[in-house]
C-alpha cells in the first residue's frame, strides 16, 4: 500500500521548487487569493514554527505579529495557490518545533540570525 501511495505522489502530484527553510527562519510566502472573478497576490511574512509531514502532505506553520495579536497560518507545500517563498533570515534554534515562541514577548521573542 505504501509503494502505491508513493507511486501516485511521484507521478501525479506536481512539485514546485522552493528554497530550503526550517523552523526559526523568517520567510515571506506569496500566495494567490480569488475574490469572485478577480485574483490577487497576497503575502504572509513571519517565523516558521514547524514543518511537518512528508511528500505531498507536507505542511509548514508560520507565525507573525499583527499589532499585539499573534496570527498563525498553516500552508501545504503543494498548495496550487502558492506562488513563491522567500527566505528573509535564517534563524538559529535548537528544536524543530518552536511552540514555546508563542508565549514569548518583547526582547525574548528574538531569534538569533545565522550569518552566511
Amino acid at each position: 500500500m505504501d509503494s502505491l501511495i508513493n507511486f501516485v505522489e511521484n507521478e501525479f502530484v506536481s512539485k514546485k521548487e522552493f528554497p530550503s527553510f526550517s523552523s526559526g527562519d523568517t520567510i515571506t510566502v506569496y500566495y494567490e487569493i480569488k475574490e469572485g472573478e478577480k485574483t490577487r497576490t497576497q503575502f504572509f511574512k513571519g517565523v516558521v514554527l514547524q514543518r511537518r509531514g512528508s511528500g505531498a502532505t507536507e505542511t509548514f506553520t508560520i507565525r507573525k505579529m499583527s499589532g499585539t495579536i499573534g496570527v498563525e497560518r498553516i500552508f501545504p507545500i503543494n498548495m496550487p495557490a502558492l506562488q513563491k517563498i522567500e527566505v528573509n533570515k535564517k534563524g538559529k534554534v535548537r528544536r524543530s518545533r518552536i511552540f514555546y515562541f508563542r508565549e514569548l514577548t518583547g526582547k525574548k521573542a528574538r531569534i538569533k540570525e545565522v550569518r552566511k
